[in-house]
Formats: C-alpha cells, structure tokens, sequence
C-alpha cells in the first residue's frame, strides 16, 4: 500500500478541496477513531491509532513534521492492522477526488488571434464572460465588404 501523501494530509487539514475536502478530512477522522480490528487474537497492537498525529496537524496544518508524523502512524498502523489497511485503501480513493494544488500546469498560447478572454492555469470552475462574439461582418479589405462599394 503506498503512504499517504504529506502534502495532501497538509492540504485537507488546511481545509483545500472546500466541501469535498472537509467531507475526505471527516472521513480520515472517523477511520482512525476506530477500534483496531480483531483479528489479531483480540489484543491492539501497540501502536498509535493515528488520532493523537491527527489532532496535532489539524491544529497546525501547516507543519510537514506533523503531516509526516500522520502520515507515518498510517502507514503503521495498516501494516498491523488489516482491515484498517482496507478501509485505508478505500478512503485513499476518495481521496483522489480534493485537488489540492499538487500537480503540473503547462499553459501555451501560439500563434493567431484570441477573440475573448484566455485563462491560463488549473481547476477553473463556475466562471461567466460576458464578453461579445466576435463580429462576423468582416474587415476592410475582405472580398464581402469590398464588393459593395
């Protein structure tokens, strides 16, 4: 099972994602508040929950240290424990769903003429031009407009 990304635990406690985010955040909230699983003879192992390292990044999300101490006790704790590696597994995928402003943008513009408004970045949503078409009746020098006169 791949770690959870540091940058992504920073990013959820930080509330990025807006709603999707806090709802994921929720999610590895309630995951970790869960009892061990049982199949381990009916005794927890001795390791953290991961609660402890989840209370401290959500009071400072901006400390990698404490992401990457959550990230760790994740890690840990999937590795003893199975179903908690599943259900793991499962929130990582639903996960995948807050961008969180990790990721390339290549923005290119070449060659002709832009008529209206050019956005150059990543995640543009909701958003409204209220600009004009561009005309169709020609410009001086074309065959329609000249053929008039």
């Amino acid at each position: 099972m791949d770690p959870v990304s540091v940058g992504l635990l920073a990013a959820l406690a930080g509330g990025a994602g807006g709603e999707v985010g806090r709802q994921v955040w929720a999610g590895l909230s309630a995951l970790v508040r869960r009892p061990f699983g049982r199949d381990g003879g009916g005794q927890a192992p001795v390791v953290s929950s991961g609660e402890a390292e989840l209370v401290l990044l959500a009071a400072d999300s901006g400390d990698q240290g404490r992401a990457q101490a959550l990230s760790t006790a994740l890690a840990v704790r999937a590795a003893v424990d199975e179903d908690f590696r599943t259900h793991l597994a499962a929130w990582q995928e639903q996960a995948k769903l807050v961008r969180t402003g990790d990721g390339a943008v290549t923005s290119t513009i070449s060659g002709g003429t832009q008529n209206g408004p050019v956005l150059q970045g990543r995640d543009f949503s909701n958003l409204t031009f209220t600009t004009p078409p561009p005309s169709s009746l020609g410009a001086p020098g074309d065959s329609a407009s000249d053929s008039a006169r």
